[in-house]
């Protein structure tokens, strides 16, 4: 295990040991070397940041009921752990969306630190 934790240092990802929203978190936060911010990851999930979309434009305002991305139309599951309990569970997963949809909204990767704030956001959302 201690291995595995350096080797996610290392390379800056998720370990795929990681099975709950908490547990992601903690590693996200971990990561950024800064606590987690929910208002600011609620601002982050929000604005758009120079592109024209947001992650709010295809998961909406407050995610906790189903999506529909802004191209296909495809109806994206609610993202908020607590509307839909298997997300945020399996960190391959987890950074795989996160670097497909901060490229979508950035056109860059997210950093640690925006990861954990969006998810400390997400988390609170009942």
């Amino acid at each position: 295990m201690r291995n595995a934790l350096f080797s996610f240092l290392l390379i800056g990802v998720a370990p795929s040991w990681a099975a709950t929203p908490a547990e992601l978190l903690a590693d996200y936060t971990a990561q950024a070397g800064q606590p987690a911010d929910a208002q600011r990851g609620q601002q982050f999930f929000q604005n758009k940041h120079g592109k024209s979309w947001s992650c709010a434009t295809c998961h909406g305002q407050t995610p906790v009921t189903p999506g529909r991305h802004a191209n296909t139309q495809k109806t994206i599951e609610p993202l908020a752990p607590a509307a839909h309990p298997r997300r945020f569970t399996q960190a391959s997963k987890v950074e795989k969306w996160f670097r497909r949809n901060c490229n979508d909204v950035l056109n860059r990767a997210c950093t640690p630190a925006e990861k954990a704030d969006v998810l400390a956001w997400l988390i609170t959302l009942r």
